[in-house]
């Protein structure tokens, strides 16, 4: 609530200072009116713009897209990390590698699991091991053919 009062507050300040300044017996293409009208009207509209902007969500929605792309860019590197280790790896890799914490990579490959690109398998020991079945075929990708070709 404070940021939208705020928001309000500071473009009708901005507001009367153009008012003030389109009434007043000035020459409206001095430099000096120029820096006075910046001053006394563009810095209470952009922050009063700013203040709005935040308190209606384009914040939340480029923090959102901020953390969309880390992980994107995390999912990234764990495929490529994937390739290098002939489409096997455990989260204790990923943590390592990536600098996460492990039970982020933990969820990081839970998710690629969801979504189909990775499988779980376990070890006589108990250790979990996420394999990527495309990854480990992506030798074979030059002998590929038509659906239809016999």
């Amino acid at each position: 609530m404070g940021k939208l009062l705020g928001g309000i507050s500071l473009l009708a300040v901005a507001l009367f200072m153009v008012a003030g300044f389109l009434r007043a017996d000035v020459d409206p293409l001095a430099p000096a009116t120029l820096i006075a009208l910046v001053i006394g009207a563009g810095i209470p509209a952009t922050g009063g713009s700013w203040l709005l902007a935040r308190h209606f969500g384009a914040g939340r929605r480029i923090a959102h897209r901020r953390e969309e792309l880390r992980r994107d860019t995390l999912e990234a590197e764990i495929l490529k990390m994937a390739q290098r280790s002939e489409g096997r790896l455990t989260a204790v890799e990923v943590a390592g590698e990536l600098a996460v914490p492990a039970s982020t990579a933990e969820e990081l490959l839970n998710d690629l699991m969801t979504r189909e690109l990775a499988e779980i398998e376990i070890t006589d020991s108990g250790l979990l091991v996420y394999t990527f079945h495309d990854v480990r075929h992506l030798s074979e990708k030059a002998a590929a053919r038509g659906l239809l070709e016999p």
